[in-house]
């Protein structure tokens, strides 16, 4: 299912960033080069009290200002507000009411959604007289809070928890391939799947899925089924600026989480983006299957290796993703859409693969005997034993003598000939460690 979405809207300067990065914790203090993962990140995954969702930084809205950034902002800050299940609207209690969050006020008030109205800045028990003046705003009690000195933030979480829509997405059979078709936007995502459907597909129904108005298209091929998830922002043009493109990848966290197969969208015509990069390496964390399609081919010069050079390119570009198999199609000519659902199948088959204990044992050793595993200050890693504990994605787990004798490089090696024995072609899979005795 789909984390819950909370946004964090209001005006700049009143502590969003600061609240947002003390909730987020050490997600977004990020030193390594980790795939997906940027400086500019502004969603991070929370867990408060059994609940996991995913919270959005916005820019500052200033409903009345004509300055471009600005406009930039509050363009960015309605896709969140619309994509969001809970809307947190902070004002600053230092500053006071003034003009501008009344006008935020009358803009949240439309949309529909819960909408907390926190009052930032409040660092005493003692609330300041401007506090009460925030009910003028008519969104219910303000929450006081001090996001620099923490106080005040496991009451509001209680409160944004108790907010989350109740479970009403239709489920389906559990042999049907759920697919989310993601990419930035105007790369060909809805003459994709409308070439499918048109073509290739009994559709079932469309099925209205949260309170987002996410649509599910759920068709039948061959002997097969099928969901293309949460297809309303795709196959109608949306209500905001589509050309926010950072904020594209918001649009696709839910679709991603609900899904067993992503469809990765490339715009043959642009190459592989800094966009791209963040939405496929989300959905390589998520741990999902996942195809790249590289769209508008037709459009593309072609010389002699102009293929294997774009390959190339891909492969360097989304290195974290090497497992993911690459078609070239064109949603115009149709050139090669026909093999989408054929390999969103192969790969669906093989993010469910589960391989025989005793077999995977024979491969693990033989690969040892090929490569001794790494030591340090005259002690060896010892592997005696691995199982694999789940699907979707595969999951391994290797029981050893020292945790801490591991390495990253040996990892990969493991990995590649987990790869070469048993395919796993169009799925991440994880590797865990653990010591004699610990629980897996």
């Amino acid at each position: 299912m789909a984390k819950p979405v909370v946004a964090i809207v209001g005006r700049p300067n009143v502590g969003k960033s600061t609240f947002f990065n003390k909730l987020a914790g050490k997600r977004i203090a990020i030193v390594e080069d980790k795939p997906g993962v940027t400086r500019d990140r502004i969603y991070a995954d929370v867990e408060w009290l059994n609940y996991n969702f995913t919270l959005i930084d916005t820019g500052g809205l200033e409903p009345e200002s004509k300055d471009i950034i600005l406009s930039q902002m509050r363009a960015q800050a309605k896709i969140a507000i619309e994509t969001a299940d809970v809307i947190v609207f902070m004002v600053d209690g230092r500053t006071g009411l003034v003009a501008a969050d009344e006008e935020i006020a009358n803009l949240l008030r439309k949309t529909g959604k819960p909408v907390l109205l926190v009052v930032n800045k409040v660092d005493t028990s003692k609330l300041p007289d401007s506090f009460y003046d925030f009910y003028q705003l008519a969104l219910g009690d303000p929450v006081p809070i001090s996001s620099t000195n923490a106080l005040g933030l496991g009451d509001l979480l209680d409160e944004i928890v108790k907010r989350f829509p109740k479970n009403d997405v239709e489920e389906y059979e559990d042999e049907a391939i759920k697919v989310a078709v993601i990419g930035k936007p105007n790369v060909g995502k809805s003459s994709i799947i409308n070439t499918i459907l048109g073509e290739e597909r009994v559709i079932v129904s469309d099925i209205a899925g949260t309170t987002r108005d996410a649509i599910d298209t759920p068709f039948v091929h061959g002997n097969d089924k099928y969901v293309f998830i949460d297809t309303a922002g795709i196959r109608r043009k949306s209500r905001v600026v589509e050309d926010i493109e950072k904020y594209s990848v918001v649009r696709s966290l839910g679709a991603i989480d609900r899904a067993n197969v992503c469809i990765m969208m490339i715009d043959a015509t642009e190459g592989v983006t800094e966009q791209d990069k963040k939405i496929a390496g989300y959905a390589h964390e998520a741990g999902k299957a996942t195809v790249i399609v590289v769209n508008k081919w037709d459009a593309v010069k072609k010389e002699t290796n102009t293929m294997n050079e774009y390959v190339k390119e891909i492969r360097n570009q989304l290195s974290f993703m090497s497992y993911a198999p690459i078609l070239f199609v064109s949603a115009v000519t149709k050139q090669r859409v026909h093999k989408i659902l054929e390999t969103v199948k192969f790969i669906s088959n093989q993010h469910s693969m589960r391989v025989p204990t005793g077999r995977l044992n024979d491969v693990i050793n033989e690969a040892i005997l090929l490569n001794q595993p790494p030591s340090d200050k005259g002690k060896r890693l010892k592997i005696y034993y691995v199982t694999q504990i789940s699907v979707r994605p595969p999951v391994f787990v290797i029981f050893v003598n020292d945790r801490e004798l591991t390495h990253f490089s040996y990892t990969r090696y493991i990995e590649n000939k987990i790869r070469e024995a048993f395919g796993f072609e169009g799925t991440p899979i994880s590797i865990l460690y653990r010591e004699k005795g610990e629980e897996i």
